[in-house]
């Protein structure tokens, strides 16, 4: 663990007694690109940490990052579609629109605006040497384009445009803050004051695998998204991939659907894996996929139940997100007019 990570870890600690005991300080933006239906691994792994960041009182922005969409791709495909079923999985969960600002990227030019002088503070050197590219570029099998290049940069501008000063990452995310921290101090070095230099809060959210044992990625098809139906989810179960071996064991490295199905079903129901796995013991992979899907389904009825009610009204979400889209714009006005003064830009 090198000295960097532990300096981290040993602040991110400290950020989160703050965060009890003053809520009010804080001001946290995260966010999702709309690139298809948000799954399971959405919902343990961010989702749910903004309804309890929101609940503790923090003031909390979630941006629908539509224009990033292209980052890694041609087409932006059917991103209304995708926008609008993100911001329904995000209220059905709890996020509450009179608590958290929800807007899209697209819609706050201010906040695309401050990519220009944000570029001017950073080297390509740094680009290219910035985790979150090199993990894009890897997942992609494209070449680099200048919008993936320069996606740290927009995520800069993603967190700085409502001056946002906490940023909730798991561990291996946390060096991708690292670059708006940059930005904001050379900003402030250069013209003035004007951002503060985000912190990360570390998240102890639990990582999802897919149902095949890889990551869970909507471009690996072996996700449980969140608007399945129970039958749906029961049939994607089903067609897990386990092994000829009838006890069952929980062992990643060897064991991976067997033990992929045992995280899903241990943290909807609030166990563990090895537990799981000993309860089940020579029943099967039958068995094992029979629990995962009572524990799944169990765990996403009332989900599912607020869902259905939100998406049979599409023009109370759209007033959601058009809210949220005008709320942003204020704030990104003012940051810009505050950007635009300390460069002397301000006719």
């Amino acid at each position: 663990m090198t000295d960097t990570f532990t300096a981290t870890i040993e602040r991110s600690a400290v950020l989160a007694d703050r965060l009890e005991a003053e809520p009010q300080n804080y001001r946290v933006l995260t966010g999702d690109r709309p690139t298809g239906a948000l799954h399971l691994g959405h919902l343990f792994g961010s989702i749910l940490e903004r309804v309890r960041l929101q609940n503790t009182g923090v003031e909390t922005f979630v941006i629908v990052a539509d224009y990033q969409v292209i980052t890694d791709r041609d087409s932006i495909g059917d991103v209304r579609r995708h926008v609008l079923n993100a911001v329904t999985d995000y209220l059905a969960a709890g996020i509450d629109p009179a608590r958290t600002t929800i807007f899209t990227h697209s819609a706050v030019p201010s906040l695309n605006q401050l990519v220009l002088p944000f570029l001017s503070l950073v080297t390509e050197a740094e680009l290219h040497r910035n985790p979150t590219v090199k993990a894009e570029l890897a997942d992609s099998h494209r070449a680099l384009s200048g919008l993936l290049l320069t996606y740290p940069v927009h995520q800069a501008a993603d967190i700085l445009f409502c001056k946002g000063n906490l940023v909730p990452v798991g561990k291996d995310n946390a060096p991708h803050v690292e670059q708006t921290r940059v930005i904001a101090r050379r900003f402030n070095e250069r013209y003035a004051p004007v951002f503060p230099v985000p912190e990360v809060l570390l998240t102890a959210v639990p990582e999802l695998p897919g149902l095949d044992g890889r990551k869970m990625s909507k471009s690996y098809g072996n996700t449980i998204a969140l608007g399945m139906t129970a039958d749906e989810t029961a049939a994607a179960i089903r067609k897990a991939r386990t092994d000829t071996d009838r006890r069952i064991t929980f062992d990643p490295a060897t064991r991976p659907g067997v033990s992929a199905l045992l995280t899903t079903a241990a943290v909807c129901s609030g166990t563990t894996p090895e537990a799981l796995a000993d309860q089940i013991g020579d029943a099967g992979a039958g068995r094992l996929k029979q629990l995962t899907t009572e524990a799944v389904n169990g765990f996403l009825a009332e989900h599912r139940r607020r869902r259905a009610e939100l998406a049979a009204d599409e023009g109370y979400v759209l007033s959601v997100l058009r809210t949220g889209n005008a709320t942003a714009n204020a704030i990104g006005d003012a940051t810009l007019a505050e950007v635009r003064t300390a460069m002397g830009t301000d006719y």
